[in-house]
């Protein structure tokens, strides 16, 4: 088994920024692909973004044991990782990137154990989180409203991860990442 960096955070925290500008640093890097049963947002495409199935076959997978984790996260939409994208990942000799939610993110590490780093991403503040949130303009009201109330859940989930970092200067945030990243891949 090879080694596993986990992020999680609350939606509009940062967590995919941070990760995209640590994968133009770290070659050793490969990035694991979550499936979801939601539609594509914005400008999203399937095996890039996500690997984006029905409901229907999510939850055949799911049953057949094709998931390391999965959950549905709210009414109808699921997310997962997949088993084929850890050994696709493993194979080619690289460090899985996760990029998952905060359930998601606990129980890949309980999966792992050692062999992860779970970092968790902060947001400065609630009206920040907020204020990210709104500015995508990828999602309805409705939908901002729901992942404000989930992420006060989450939030309360960061100690029970390796790392904390708070993105409040992003420069700063993936700074302080890579330090903790390298230690870790050093040990």
């Amino acid at each position: 088994m090879g080694k596993a960096i986990l992020f999680s955070a609350p939606s509009g925290c940062g967590k995919t920024t941070i990760i995209k500008e640590l994968m133009q640093y770290f070659d050793c890097f490969g990035f694991s692909i979550s499936a979801t049963s939601r539609a594509p947002r914005g400008d999203e495409r399937d095996g890039v973004d996500y690997h984006f199935i029905s409901h229907d076959e999510f939850r055949r997978r799911a049953e057949a044991g094709s998931f390391i984790e999965w959950e549905e996260v709210y009414p109808g939409t699921c997310y997962g990782t997949l088993k084929s994208e850890v050994e696709r990942i493993w194979d080619e000799g690289k460090v899985i990137v996760f990029d998952v939610d905060v359930n998601g993110g606990r129980n890949l590490k309980r999966h792992f154990g050692d062999q992860a780093l779970s970092i968790f991403v902060m947001p400065p503040s609630v009206e920040v989180l907020e204020q990210r949130l709104r500015s995508r303009g990828t999602d309805s009201e409705e939908a901002i409203v729901k992942r404000l109330g989930r992420s006060a859940e989450e939030l309360k989930q960061a100690p029970h991860f390796d790392v904390t970092i708070v993105n409040d200067d992003l420069r700063r945030a993936v700074d302080e990442t890579r330090q903790v990243i390298e230690k870790f891949l050093n040990e």
